[in-house]
């Protein structure tokens, strides 16, 4: 990318998206999940919140409905948070946060039942997310379009469900 269109991209990402272009749009209000990611303040945060009010009940599915919940969503978010980048004229706009539900839907499969673990998982994910270790914001910053967007998010997910993992090895009594 060259620096002109860095700079070009780095200002449309901060550019302001109001709440009547998210509840008008189809493709922003899902990519913006359902208008949490117009938080002023961490909309990512936010929309990962939203993603827990929603991962709750699905507690109660089969896990291979869950699965396949997952799979529509990350299949699903490709084109979403791509042709909602494309028209805010963004790469990953702060408000785009489809790709949070995914990351936090997948870091939940491996969750042990309780309200503690579905705590954890949300602090995880986001410590991941967050800070990008690698290979996460090498993913990040080399993939672009909605599949970029999505994948850093993902992976995230992965490191997310691994840490629950070991989590729940070394403290079995935090899912009682």
């Amino acid at each position: 990318m060259k620096r002109e269109d860095s700079i070009i991209s780095a200002e449309s990402a901060k550019r302001k998206v109001t709440a009547s272009e998210v509840f008008s749009d189809p493709v922003h209000f899902f990519a913006f999940g359902f208008g949490s990611g117009l938080s002023p303040f961490a909309p990512g945060t936010a929309g990962t919140l939203a993603a827990v009010v929603l991962e709750l009940p699905m507690r109660q599915l089969p896990m291979t409905v869950r699965i396949g919940i997952l799979v529509a969503v990350c299949i699903a978010g490709v084109w979403l948070c791509g042709e909602s980048a494309r028209r805010l004229g963004a790469h990953d706009h702060p408000g785009i946060v489809w790709d949070e539900f995914a990351g936090y839907f997948l870091t939940m499969l491996v969750a042990p039942a309780g309200l503690v673990w579905s705590v954890a998982g949300f602090a995880l994910f986001r410590v991941f997310d967050i800070l990008k270790p690698w290979p996460i914001r090498d993913l990040d910053h080399s993939i672009p379009g909605g599949l970029g967007i999505m994948v850093d998010d993902i992976v995230a997910g992965v490191f997310a469900a691994i840490g629950l993992l070991l989590l729940a090895g070394l403290v079995p009594v935090m899912g009682a």
